[in-house]
Order: C-alpha cells, then structure tokens, then sequence
C-alpha cells in the first residue's frame, strides 16, 4: 500500500511542511554534489560527520563523549537521506500527513513537535543499538511522530492509496486509521525480527519509526484532549 494523498482539506498554507521539503531536498542536493566530486568513500565520511551515530551518542549520554557533536548528529541527520527513493519517500507522506499536523498544531508548535519527534526517534535507535558506528540518517523518524499524531486526531480521514494486487493494482481510498496502522505494524514486525542480527551493513532503522511513531500518537492524545475542536483564525 503506498498512500499518495489524503482526503483532509488544510486552511492555511502548510510553511514547515514546505520549508523541510525544500530543506531535506537542498541537503541531498549536497550529498550528490560529495559523491560526485569525492565518491562514495567521500559520502561515508559525510554522514560520519553530519548523521547519528549510536555510539557516539551514547558516549555523550554517559559522559564519556562529547556532547555538542553528538547532539549536531541527531538533528542534521534528519535532513540526510540515502538514496533517491529514500528522499521521495519520506517527503511523499511529509507531505501528506505533514499539513494536517502543522494546520492543528500551528507552525512554530509543528516545528518543535517534529524536531523533537526525530529526536526521540534517533534515542530510541540508540537504546536498541547503544554500540552500533553506523550514522542514522534520514526525516523517517520525524515524519514517523507526525504519523502518530495523524492517526490519533483524524483516523477517520481518507486516504487515497495505491493498492497492489499481485500483478496489478487498484486506486482505493482508505481510512488512516488502517494505513498507518498497517504501517506501524510492519514497522513492528521488521524491528522485532531484526533484535540480535548482526548491522554491519546498515539498513532500516526500525526503532527509530516506532520511536517516533509512539511519541506522536502520544503528542496527538495530549491535543486531543486539550483542543477537541480545530483551533480557528
């Protein structure tokens, strides 16, 4: 199921939505332009500079290691991403799912929410994996926390998805609440599965999603008690 718009009309132009789009994009922008002039060895170091390392992280936090360059990691490492299909992915459901939590929340509160949902995202990862060397990278974890918030304050809104059937597939408009609870649970599932295996090659930082995922439900709770109604003006 690849989710490719929702039926959840916004009444303000989404700013921060935008603003990350167009930041996570330039950022890429940068990693190709390292690639090209330096190759992929110069790309690794660049995420070694610039993305989340488990263990450095953890140094910070035990007070073994420095605390500034490990704090930089979390948060540049929520403009980075690896690949193509890992940039439009991610900006794909920010954008989605993104307008209506900054529409409820409002702009500068929708920017601390996201900034702090990547950042619980990547402690999560680390608590899982506290030695790992390998740089978290990518929005996944804050976009994951905008996913919780989203099912919890309008998991009735439709979806419009792109359902695949074998060999072919359908357009169908499905509630959010079976999205990205689908989603979620698959996130559960891999992460789960891959308690214990060996990481040297990286992969997908599952724990991060549902880090992130679980803060935002929880975020999206706390407004939904306090602001029932969308706040207007």
């Amino acid at each position: 199921m690849i989710p490719l718009r929702d039926a959840n009309p916004t009444r303000r132009r989404p700013v921060v939505t935008l603003a990350v789009i167009a930041a996570c994009t330039a950022v890429f922008a940068l990693e190709l332009s390292v690639e090209a002039s330096g190759g992929e060895a110069a790309l690794a170091a660049f995420f070694d500079t610039w993305g989340a390392v488990p263990s450095r992280i953890s140094a910070a936090l035990a007070g073994t290691g420095e605390f500034g360059p490990a704090a930089t990691g979390i948060l540049a490492s929520l403009f980075l991403h690896g690949g193509w299909e890992h940039l439009i992915g991610n900006m794909l459901f920010l954008w989605i799912f993104g307008n209506n939590i900054e529409d409820r929340l409002g702009r500068l509160p929708f920017l601390a929410f996201y900034l702090l949902g990547g950042i619980a995202a990547a402690l999560a990862q680390v608590w899982i994996e506290p030695a790992s060397d390998i740089p978290l990278v990518g929005a996944s974890g804050a976009i994951a926390a905008t996913l919780g918030a989203y099912i919890v304050l309008y998991p009735r809104a439709r979806i419009l998805t792109l359902v695949f059937l074998g060999f072919f597939f359908q357009l169908i408009e499905v509630p959010a609440l079976i999205v990205l609870a689908l989603w979620f649970g698959l996130q559960l599932i891999d992460g789960v599965a891959t308690l214990g295996a060996p990481t040297a090659g990286g992969g997908v930082a599952f724990f991060a999603h549902i880090g992130g995922f679980v803060l935002g439900a929880l975020a999206g709770m706390a407004v939904r008690a306090t602001s029932p109604r969308r706040p207007m003006g």
